[in-house]
């Protein structure tokens, strides 16, 4: 919804509406995921102190390595994180929180290593276009779906 449309569903009756409208949207997130996080958050705190993180300060690397575990650990197949029960997403954005929040309040230690050229992505980017370009048709991947079907994917049982 456009901004034009918020501000046209401001009430005369309400005069708070077009104060509120423009402050920090805490209705744009998700609260189940919220809740999943807390309840990472309270493992945290139950193993290593609640608001450690604040009081002795992170290391980005332990977090950016915990975080990367997590979110591997999933994209290869493993939903849930066996030492919470919880879900390794949920996890790395556990992880997330924690370098985030030590970074708003000063409390981590920068030891990223040394920075890269700037736009590196980019330059990657244009090397995908072009070889998508060079190879325009798509094969169907081998994934998890093909998988659920018996095995076979949808190329091969719609033959």
């Amino acid at each position: 919804m456009s901004k034009k449309n918020l501000l046209s569903n401001i009430k005369d009756s309400n005069p708070k509406d077009g104060v509120g409208i423009k402050k920090v949207p805490f209705s744009t997130v998700s609260a189940p995921v919220i809740a999943e996080i807390g309840l990472a958050m309270l493992e945290g705190s139950r193993k290593y102190r609640r608001h450690n993180y604040r009081a002795i300060g992170v290391r980005a690397s332990v977090y950016y390595d915990a975080c990367l575990r997590h979110i591997m650990d999933w994209w290869e197949g493993a939903d849930i994180d066996p030492d919470s029960g919880l879900s390794h997403i949920t996890k790395a954005l556990a992880c997330l929180v924690v370098l985030r929040d030590a970074m708003l309040l000063d409390k981590w230690v920068d030891d990223r290593p040394p920075k890269v050229k700037q736009g590196w992505v980019q330059e990657l980017n244009q090397k995908a276009k072009e070889i998508i370009e060079r190879y325009p048709e798509e094969l169907e991947p081998y994934t998890e779906i093909g998988q659920k079907n018996n095995g076979q994917t949808k190329s091969t049982k719609n033959s």
